[in-house]
Order: structure tokens, then C-alpha cells, then sequence
């Protein structure tokens, strides 16, 4: 026996430790995680202070000037950019709370026996699988005053959306509402399979209402997986790009120039990196902000 943990001591001495063989695999992922994600935050950051051209260096061989805050001040001093936050916001709160209504509704008729249910439930997820641009270009046919089917639907003959300035923002709410109400379906109806059924049964005892069930039972239960479609739903509609571009262009003064188009003009357009950065950690700061509020009544939820 003591010549047999001999040997397998010295097998374990000439090879590598199991901590050895996890952190050989786990290094090049660390490595390329801050190469990807912390070393671009942090040289942003730096920018943001800077008046700096991403192009000018290549052309002028121009460094860049530090000057200090002069960046935020011009972001948070200029009113074209709160109007731009006005949109973003009426944009977030159509798209969220119709995201949120619809997804939790069809999880609310999901959650029950019927035949097929898995094919209605992997048709219903689709829209969710495909690329934004896509998506954008599909709806921007269907919102076609000429041929598009949803004139012909509602019996709007000509009328216009995408070039209304009062529509054209709905118009493309109700495209994110159509991709990503299947997100907040998903997490509802993962938290609506997990609520114990002897809860129901023993208000069925009692005679309690559907709405008293729904009320004590359903929403409390399901509540934190709500907050948790609500944190990263509104991440991204803060964030969003690709379908509103696709779809409208979002040129200045237009009704859907949401932030990050603006964002997208002043980086890659007017090439104002320096500002352009101090924008961007302007809308990260506001983002964090409201995700800590979700998190704060994701936790009161859980506490429940």
C-alpha cells in the first residue's frame, strides 16, 4: 500500500494539479474577456475627457487634448439631447409595458394542458430568434402605404406610419413589442409552471375568486422572473439601435431618433469620439440607475 502512494504521489508531482489544469483553461478566457470588455471600457473612459477625433489621428496625426469635463458639460447642456432622451423614454415605456402585458398575458393561456402546446409555444418564440435588422426590414414592407398588409388589415388605404411623425415611433414600438414579448412570455410561464398547484386547490376549497387567486397566488409568485424580463427589457430598449435605423433612419429632428441612433451620429458620423464617449457613460450611468431601482423591487418581490 505505501509503495502504491508513493508512486501515485510522484505521478502527482511530475503532472499538473487539477487547480493547475483549471487555471491553464481559465487564464486565456480571463485574458481575452479584459482585452475585449474592460480594456475598451477603461480607454473610453479616458477619451471621454479628451477632445479627440477618432479619425484625426490618421489624417493629422493629432493626440488627444485633455479637457477635462467639458464633454458632459456640453452633453448635459444641450437640449437637443434630452429631446432625444424624451423620445427614448416614451419609446421604453411603450415597448416595455406592451412587452410586458402581451408576454405575460400569452404565458397566462399557455400555462395549461393542450394538444400541441409545444409547437404553438416554439412558433410563438420565433420572432425573438431572428436578427433585429430582419425583423426591421420585414415590418418596414408591412408598413408600406402602397402594398403593406397592415393598411390593408385596418382598411387605412394610404396611410402613412413610418414618415408620420405622430406613428412612427408607435410604428416601431409595436415591432419590438411583436420580437420580444415571446422574452417576457418565456420567463413568465417558467414562473407560472413552478407555483405549487396545492396553493390553487386550497383556494378552490375556500371558493376564492379568480382574481383573488391571481392576486395572492399568480402575481406574487411570478413576480421576481417579471422584474427580471423588466431589468433587461428595458436594458435594451435604452439601447436600441437596429430596428428604428432599419426602419426610419432616424435622422435628426425625426420623431424616432432615440439615443443610441444620436449616439451612433455623433461617434461614427461627425467622428466626435471624445464627446461621444462622455455621451455613452451618460446613458451606461442612467441605465445602472434604473436597473437598481428594478433590483430593488425585484428583491422586495422575492422577500414576499
Amino acid at each position: 500500500m505505501s509503495n502504491g502512494k508513493s508512486a501515485e504521489m510522484s505521478i502527482r508531482q511530475r503532472g499538473l494539479s487539477d487547480i493547475a489544469i483549471k487555471r491553464m483553461f481559465i487564464m486565456p478566457t480571463i485574458v481575452l474577456l479584459i482585452c475585449i470588455n474592460i480594456f475598451p471600457l477603461i480607454w473610453s473612459l479616458g477619451l471621454s475627457f479628451a477632445d479627440y477625433s477618432a479619425v484625426k489621428p490618421r489624417v493629422e496625426g493629432v493626440n488627444p487634448n485633455w479637457i477635462g469635463g467639458k464633454n458632459y458639460r456640453d452633453v448635459l447642456m444641450d437640449l437637443h439631447i434630452w429631446e432625444y432622451f424624451t423620445i427614448t423614454a416614451r419609446y421604453v415605456i411603450m415597448a416595455v409595458a406592451g412587452e410586458f402585458i402581451i408576454g405575460f398575458g400569452i404565458a397566462l393561456l399557455l400555462n395549461r394542458d393542450f394538444k400541441a402546446k409545444g409547437l404553438v409555444t416554439t412558433l410563438i418564440l420565433l420572432p425573438m430568434m431572428m436578427s433585429m435588422s430582419i425583423v426591421g426590414m420585414f415590418w418596414r414592407l408591412l408598413y408600406n402605404p402602397g402594398w403593406g398588409i397592415i393598411n390593408s388589415m385596418l382598411g387605412l388605404g394610404d396611410f402613412v406610419w413610418l414618415a408620420n411623425p405622430k406613428m412612427a415611433l408607435i410604428a416601431v414600438a409595436i415591432t419590438d413589442i411583436w420580437m420580444w414579448s415571446p422574452f417576457t412570455m418565456l420567463l413568465a410561464l417558467a414562473g407560472l409552471s413552478a407555483i405549487p398547484q396545492y396553493l390553487y386547490e386550497a383556494a378552490e376549497i375556500d371558493r376564492a375568486s379568480w382574481w383573488f387567486k391571481f392576486r395572492k397566488i399568480t402575481l406574487p409568485l411570478v413576480a421576481p422572473l417579471l422584474f427580471i424580463a423588466l431589468i433587461f427589457r428595458t436594458m435594451e430598449a435604452f439601447k436600441m439601435f437596429d430596428i428604428a435605423f432599419v426602419m426610419t433612419g432616424g435622422g435628426p429632428g425625426t420623431a424616432t431618433e432615440l439615443i443610441a441612433i444620436n449616439l451612433y451620429r455623433l461617434a461614427f458620423a461627425q467622428w466626435n469620439t471624445g464627446k461621444a464617449s462622455a455621451f455613452a457613460y451618460i446613458i451606461l450611468i442612467m441605465i445602472i440607475a434604473i436597473t437598481n431601482i428594478y433590483i430593488k423591487y425585484l428583491n422586495r418581490a422575492k422577500e414576499m
